[in-house]
């Protein structure tokens, strides 16, 4: 049986280098097929794909030079005057020590504050502030049909947002509230045009609110200061909130504007979670909006509303309860989507 002869020493080196480029080209192909399934963090691309291919900056949110500013304190005058203003002004930040459960004044409210909801005593832009607030009265209200002056309003945030007793309206304490208000909304003309007045009114979205994602952003953004039930923190002295109730039988009832969830969400959007603001918010639109459907499902005690909006024309399209000047549902009054509405209302 006759032999193979070895191969000689150039013959080897020839198959050798050739095993040798064949092992490169297949590693390289290996290495192009394993970066074509994952990202370059190493997750598998159908996660990598989830997110944008570009970054791109949201437009830069800018307070304009002439925005509403509120008035130095320093220019509040002397003698009794600044005394009623000055005292207006702690009435509104601390109303809990005056009127709530513990009231020196009265107990006839829930223990929250006015400035819960009007940042800083009304001060900050939108943050519900009072720049216009003197200068909008007297006005027939779109909710009562009234004509309506700005006592009785203070009057209807007691029996609403402070789901309380009305105190006298003739009393020190409201007129104290007045003058502080008339002191901050001090060169503010009926009808004038504000940056930055009461709170901003965000972009209707295309669907509606969602609750459920709603309350992802809380647990992840609101439930350390507001509780995992909404109820708050009671200060030290147990008189006041340090952090108030968002929803249970001491917050806000459901006659209240922030139970409106358009209201709440352009509050959200601009002053939550703390240190939020105008030009550095920490939630977007639509968190905002879904936080806002999230707080307003949640229980809160319950107003008789029906004797508001008798021309229904003009009440807002985002009142949670019928009936209204359309065929759309209540829910979708609640929670959007809105725009359909509008048009519907020709509004």
């Amino acid at each position: 049986m006759a032999t193979k002869k070895p191969l000689n020493y150039k013959a080897s080196a020839y198959f050798s280098r050739k095993i040798t480029a064949l092992a490169i080209f297949a590693i390289s192909v290996a290495c192009i097929a394993l970066s074509m399934c994952s990202s370059p963090q190493g997750k598998p691309v159908a996660d990598s794909l989830k997110a944008p291919q570009t970054v791109t900056k949201s437009k830069a949110r800018i307070i304009p030079a002439d925005a509403w500013k509120t008035p130095d304190t320093t220019t509040i005058p002397t003698g009794k005057q600044g005394e009623m203003i000055r005292y207006g002004k702690d009435l509104l930040a601390h109303t809990s020590k005056y009127f709530g459960p513990k009231g020196t004044v009265a107990k006839i409210t829930n223990g929250m504050n006015c400035q819960n909801c009007h940042l800083d005593a009304g001060g900050k832009i939108f943050g519900n502030n009072y720049a216009s607030f003197i200068s909008s009265y007297p006005k027939i209200s779109n909710r009562s049909g009234k004509l309506t002056v700005p006592s009785v309003r203070i009057a209807e945030c007691f029996e609403r947002s402070l789901a309380g007793k009305v105190p006298d309206t003739a009393g020190k304490e409201v007129q104290a509230m007045l003058a502080y208000m008339k002191w901050i909304g001090q060169g503010v003309k009926k009808g004038q045009k504000l940056f930055g007045n009461a709170s901003e009114k965000l972009k209707f979205m295309n669907k509606p609110a969602d609750p459920e994602l709603g309350k992802a952003v809380y647990i992840a953004k609101c439930q350390l200061c507001h509780g995992k039930q909404g109820e708050g923190v009671l200060a030290t002295d147990q008189a006041a909130y340090t952090y108030p109730p968002l929803w249970g039988k001491h917050s806000y009832n459901d006659g209240a504007g922030m139970y409106r969830i358009s209201n709440l969400a352009g509050f959200v959007k601009n002053n939550m979670p703390y240190g939020a603001t105008y030009t550095s918010p920490q939630l977007n639109d639509e968190e905002a909006w879904n936080v806002a459907a999230f707080i307003n499902s949640q229980p809160r005690p319950h107003r008789d509303q029906s004797s508001d909006w008798t021309n229904l024309k003009k009440k807002p399209i985002d009142a949670p309860f019928g009936p209204y000047a359309d065929n759309y549902s209540e829910a979708q009054h609640k929670y959007g989507p809105f725009q359909p509405i509008v048009e519907a209302q020709g509004q």
